[in-house]
């Protein structure tokens, strides 16, 4: 049996509110499998997208242990974990957290750009292309619409080829139609990259197409299950 691409081992996340300190997760335990959709749920302030940036080293974690990939998260600074997400994460928000100042293209470059590729722009020109923006590559993110602005940055999660996505309620911000149709395309590349997905979300519908559903409640896990297809 091979190890797991992410282990959590009672990780906790503590922060300092107005009121004093906040218990955000409280021990949890987790472990991710290679290739594998899990889906985080629960209510709004359950904990699911601090688990999430915990996961991804976006977080630092308050105690436990946090290994991805084989290596431990939780004693690198913020340099090592930026190099570590660099070279094997994706992250896709539900604001786009696009470069306002780039165009389309130079988002999608920037990551291959930082880690020294000589063909950034020719690899983001095709993932571009991927996500059916490769006419739009010189616009700017404000002349674009919200369902752009998201392809966009799918593009540029994946232009790394990334072991791991995380995607934190990505058709938060957008309708109906538009949100299925990023769905699509994020599940889409999962699939060409062979990617694992850790997807935040409340949509019952979108948590249905994951491999796997955690759902927690006041920074715990409450639940662990299987899809039926998965089981």
């Amino acid at each position: 049996m091979t190890d797991p691409v992410m282990r959590l081992k009672d990780v906790t996340l503590s922060l300092d509110g107005n009121a004093g300190v906040v218990e955000i997760l409280k021990g949890i335990t987790l472990d991710v499998e290679a290739g594998e959709t899990l889906g985080l749920t629960g209510a709004s302030g359950s904990g699911k997208s601090s688990l999430l940036m915990v996961m991804g080293g976006l977080e630092s974690a308050t105690s436990g242990l946090i290994s991805v990939l084989g290596q431990n998260l939780t004693p690198m600074g913020e340099d090592g974990l930026a190099r570590f997400r660099r070279d094997n994460m994706g992250v896709v928000f539900q604001s786009f957290h696009l470069i306002p100042t780039m165009t389309a293209l130079e988002n999608v470059a920037l990551p291959l750009e930082l880690a020294g590729e000589a063909d950034a722009f020719g690899r983001a020109a095709l993932e571009l292309e991927a996500v059916g923006l490769g006419a739009r590559g010189d616009h700017y993110p404000s002349q674009m619409s919200g369902g752009e602005q998201q392809r966009v940055a799918l593009a540029r999660a994946v232009v790394g080829r990334p072991k791991i996505l995380l995607a934190d309620e990505p058709t938060g911000n957008l309708d109906a139609a538009t949100g299925a149709m990023v769905m699509d395309l994020l599940f889409d590349l999962r699939d060409k990259y062979g990617a694992t997905l850790i997807l935040v979300t409340h949509a019952p519908e979108l948590a249905s197409r994951c491999d796997r559903v955690v759902q927690l409640r006041d920074g715990q896990v409450l639940s662990d299950t299987l899809a039926v297809a998965a089981q």
